[in-house]
């Protein structure tokens, strides 16, 4: 997991025309909160932020006025049309702490031959991993699976120092018979037949 360094600015400034003044500047306003400590608002560099975020679960090494601080993004909030950041809350982590994540689930291998769908139940896994090493993302084969057969969590192979903070239980993927193009298929049949009468 990669560490990326942010310089922010503590802010004193709230509500709506501030924030607005803010992003006027290529500025993101954010909250840092954890630990018992006071909420601290502060100032991040959209640019910056935008391209750290690209990361899943990133790790932020803040500094704040001369203060360094480590973060994850807790909550992003983004212009529902343009795209653009914000808002930002983040989390205070240290070295060695646990903290709950999700991480996406990604897949491998082909389906076994035939018309099946692949259904992601869960796109995430919710995890908790130390603060410092968490995983992006974890890869699960797919490899001859059938009609019928799913992959729950407890059956996911996380990495070390990684752990489920979900049901073992819980399914994440599911092979389906492809029944949309069968019920097409007969929607068509009978179509024909109609006709021909």
């Amino acid at each position: 997991m990669s560490e990326v360094k942010i310089a922010a600015e503590s802010r004193t400034e709230f509500g709506k025309g501030a924030a607005r003044r803010i992003r006027r500047e290529s500025k993101v306003p954010g909250v840092l909160y954890g630990h018992g400590a006071d909420p601290v608002h502060i100032t991040l560099p959209g640019h910056d932020l935008l391209l750290a975020l690209r990361t899943p679960n990133v790790l932020l090494s803040l500094d704040i006025d001369g203060k360094s601080q480590l973060a994850i993004p807790k909550a992003v909030q983004r212009d529902a049309i343009k795209g653009f950041l914000e808002h930002v809350d983040l989390l205070l982590v240290r070295s060695g702490e646990k903290v709950n994540v999700e991480i996406f689930v990604q897949t491998e291998g082909e389906l076994a031959p035939g018309a099946y769908l692949l259904e992601h139940v869960l796109n995430a896994l919710p995890v908790e991993a130390e603060a410092t090493h968490i995983p992006e993302s974890v890869t699960v084969s797919i490899e001859g699976l059938e009609a019928g057969a799913s992959i729950h969590a407890k059956d996911i192979t996380l990495p070390t120092g990684t752990t489920l903070a979900i049901d073992g239980d819980a399914v994440v993927l599911q092979v389906l018979a492809a029944q949309a193009e069968e019920a097409s298929a007969d929607a068509e049949g009978e179509g024909d037949a109609a006709a021909e009468a």
